[in-house]
């Protein structure tokens, strides 16, 4: 009987094992993961469960008995150590697991400070995991103050829940912007003005030269000089695929472990999809961080996996709340040279367009979502309606879709 073994029981690798059971696969499935609990929800951590708004079983993305009744074997707390890529075994848990197929859902580490500045110090935090939000939990408190490090979406969404929750807020960027690397000029400005009507001291331009305590971190400095005072850090500057697995046992990486359109890593006996994952898409290599691409990526595997020999055709999307504002993002606007403003129907709504010449790319949509859902199926029709109709508030957007 064949056995697949997945690696990396979070989004991903919770998506691969239930697409192969619901595809109708009878063989052995065994999921792998080092957390102690079943695989869950990581957007909601920073928000709804720090917020107190979500218990922690509402996160799981089954129930755990979902995991039994599809005989699927889920192994927690475990740590995958080796791979034999000869004799077809995985080292994990202190125990030899053979394997037909193997699926690599790895996913992404969050990146830290280096030691030297104070990275290690105590009360100084990152948002990845169930422990390491339940870790700075009991400091997020009112009154309380805290410097977040990074102003990509990951740092903004922590300011907002801290703000909501009545800490004192301080964010820097290192970068000229917020966003600098993800979103247009529009987009940070947008985002700007929304931290700091709601208290956050937002500075850009300003880096983290070093964190300030014994065994705790008590304050900072910044590269401007200035020192503040502080009860806790959460550190916001971007994740990196997990790849150390992947590595010692000799994969082709390249921003992330390798694959080809349909899912194969360098070795055809393995599979990578989600966070670890880096995959050929119009003519470049690219890596998507998101819960849609985990959860598409992954159930393409699966079908490859039982012979589909389907190619990955993905159309990205993304979305982050801060406050009362939900950001959607459809398409990816890497090379737009113009970004066309919409305001829309409701007081507050507006939409950011990226324009490549007369080729649409992206769209940005701040509490509009017929606008982000309109942008999402002309991408996906591949219609490119030109830049004066979608700045022209008289256009039926609607209309654009039949055009």
């Amino acid at each position: 009987m064949s056995h697949i073994v997945v690696v990396g029981a979070g989004q991903a690798g919770s998506a691969l094992v239930a697409r192969l059971r619901s595809q109708g696969f009878s063989g052995q499935v065994t999921l792998i993961g080092e957390e102690p609990v079943p695989p869950y929800q990581r957007p909601p951590l920073s928000k709804a469960y720090l917020l107190g708004d979500m218990e922690e079983e509402r996160l799981y993305l089954r129930p755990a008995a979902f995991y039994e009744d599809n005989s699927i074997d889920l192994h927690l707390s475990e740590t995958t150590v080796a791979i034999d890529r000869a004799d077809k075994m995985v080292i994990a848990g202190g125990k030899a697991i053979a394997y037909d197929q193997l699926a690599l859902t790895t996913g992404s580490v969050p990146r830290r400070l280096p030691g030297a500045i104070g990275g290690e110090l105590g009360g100084v935090h990152v948002v990845r995991t169930l422990s390491d939000v339940d870790a700075m939990a009991p400091a997020c408190v009112k009154g309380a103050k805290v410097l977040i490090v990074g102003g990509g979406y990951i740092g903004l969404e922590a300011a907002a829940v801290c703000a909501k929750l009545g800490m004192q807020v301080t964010l820097v960027e290192m970068a000229p912007r917020i966003l600098q690397r993800v979103a247009a000029p529009e987009t940070s400005a947008y985002f700007r003005d929304l931290h700091r009507s709601h208290g956050v001291d937002l500075r850009e331009g300003v880096g983290l030269d070093r964190l300030l305590g014994e065994g705790d971190v008590s304050g900072a400095v910044l590269t401007d000089g200035t020192e503040l005072d502080l009860d806790m850090v959460i550190v916001g500057v971007g994740i990196s695929p997990a790849t150390e697995l992947a590595e010692t046992v000799g994969l082709f990486l390249d921003n992330g472990i390798a694959v080809d359109a349909q899912g194969h890593t360098s070795d055809p006996a393995i599979w990578a999809a989600g966070d670890c994952a880096s995959f050929p898409y119009k003519g470049a290599r690219i890596r998507l961080e998101s819960v849609q691409n985990a959860i598409d990526q992954a159930e393409l595997v699966a079908d490859n996996m039982l012979g589909a020999n389907k190619d990955y055709a993905p159309f990205p999307w993304f979305w982050s709340d801060q406050y009362d504002v939900k950001l959607q993002i459809a398409g990816l606007n890497t090379g737009y040279d113009k970004v066309v403003i919409r305001h829309g129907d409701k007081d507050g709504s507006l939409s950011h367009w990226y324009y490549a010449g007369d080729q649409l790319l992206a769209v940005d949509a701040m509490n509009d979502p017929r606008a982000y859902m309109i942008g999402k199926r002309l991408l996906e029709a591949g219609k490119s309606p030109a830049p004066d109709l979608i700045a022209d508030p008289a256009t039926d957007l609607k209309g654009l879709l039949r055009a």
